[in-house]
């Protein structure tokens, strides 16, 4: 009979999904909310973003090059470079900032873990994502605003011919 550990069931991996204060998804979208205040007038220095964060520069880098992968940042090298949104903040939901910098848990999990436990978990961090879809960064700029924890940004220029 066969070890059901290491049972012919695929192996699923389950995307990591840490909703705490202090993981990385809470880091990124930090990071996000960030650049979009205090880019307003320029990139944003990773220095400056990890410095407002209480974080180290080069801690926060794989981070920033994760987010820019992705297309939510976009990066300039050189004097004046940094970080600025790569999109608008109406554009860019919580939860695609979630997505990208997820990572995946390490395969060879039993059999039962992979065949019951984490298809469920995969669904319950679906439906978070799901919910996370729904704010918006421009909604996360606006709780920073209310708060006390940035200016009121200058209103955007629309034009119409």
């Amino acid at each position: 009979m066969a070890d059901p550990s290491t049972s012919d069931l695929p192996q699923a991996s389950l995307p990591e999904l840490s909703l705490s204060a202090d993981g990385r998804v809470a880091l990124a979208l930090a990071v996000v909310v960030d650049v979009a205040l205090n880019g307003v007038a320029g990139p944003v220095g990773a220095a400056a973003i990890a410095d407002r964060l209480g974080q180290s520069p080069r801690g926060i880098e794989p981070l920033l090059q994760t987010l820019s992968r992705a297309g939510i940042l976009a990066s300039a090298r050189g004097r004046g470079g940094g970080y600025r949104l790569a999109r608008a903040r109406r554009e860019i939901t919580a939860g695609e900032v979630a997505r990208a910098v997820q990572t995946e848990a390490a395969a060879g999990a039993p059999a039962l873990i992979a065949a019951v436990v984490t298809p469920a978990l995969a669904e319950a961090a679906e439906a978070a994502l799901g919910r996370l879809d729904g704010i918006t960064v421009e909604a996360l700029c606006r709780r920073a605003v209310a708060a006390g924890l940035a200016p009121e940004p200058p209103a955007a220029l629309t034009w119409t011919i």
